[in-house]
């Protein structure tokens, strides 16, 4: 299972309540830049809209420049998760100051899976009485 992209101050920059495993809608050409590291997650999360979930603002370059004319590698992605996860999820975000971020990308065998967590943001005393 190797990782293709991380966030690395997700855990110290947010109290993590939740972890899922989901799969995202992407193209041929999308998937093979991944699996060449040409992904970020920085600034990346997922938003909930018309009944699904979105991984946006997450980076994608192309896999060759010249063959995508008008690729936009910041478009918004959709998320695939279970219909019990997408509920649950949906009921968590309402109770509010929640939000889903994506914590890394990795494969399973061919596929693309991203792993989402639940968090909530932590202030700067609880920062620093992690640190202790």
């Amino acid at each position: 299972m190797p990782t293709l992209a991380t966030l690395k101050h997700l855990r110290s920059d947010f109290a993590v309540l939740e972890e899922v495993e989901a799969g995202l809608v992407l193209t041929g050409a999308e998937v093979k830049a991944c699996k060449l590291g040409h992904v970020k997650l920085q600034g990346a999360y997922v938003s909930y809209e018309n009944g699904t979930f979105w991984l946006k603002k997450a980076h994608i370059g192309p896999y060759q420049i010249a063959n995508q004319p008008g690729y936009d590698p910041l478009r918004a992605r959709q998320v695939l998760l279970k219909k019990q996860e997408l509920d649950y999820l949906r009921g968590r975000l309402d109770e509010g100051g929640l939000t889903i971020l994506p914590e890394n990308m990795y494969t399973t065998r061919r596929l693309v899976k991203i792993k989402l967590v639940l968090v909530k943001g932590k202030k700067k005393y609880d920062k620093r009485a992690d640190i202790k």
